[in-house]
């Protein structure tokens, strides 16, 4: 049985013991969360999609660790006029593995 599930602003495919990197939550290391935005779950013919949301439907994830991902390079230039920006971003995550999903 797999779910996909909203967190912050994107959507995962997920099934139970996968491990995820999502945007950064606010829950400490070892800690579970639970999302109850699932937009689908099931396999096959028992497959329920929800309007937006699959009713009583939620996953629950387990926080495994916080990190940064790598530097990316943001340069900003104007032709012929000596105009030059250089500066990097490193975008938060938290990797997770799930736990559970409930129908």
């Amino acid at each position: 049985m797999y779910a996909v599930i909203a967190t912050g602003g994107k959507q995962y495919r997920v099934k139970e013991g996968d491990v995820i990197f999502v945007e950064k939550l606010a829950a400490g290391e070892g800690e579970t969360v639970e999302i109850t935005d699932v937009l689908a779950v099931g396999e096959g013919e028992d497959l329920k999609v929800g309007a937006p949301f699959v009713d009583g439907a939620k996953a629950v994830l387990k926080v495994l660790s916080h990190g940064k991902a790598k530097k990316i390079i943001v340069f900003k230039y104007k032709a012929k006029k000596n105009y030059r920006r250089k500066t990097g971003h490193r975008q938060p995550y938290t990797k997770v593995t799930v736990e559970k999903i409930e129908a």
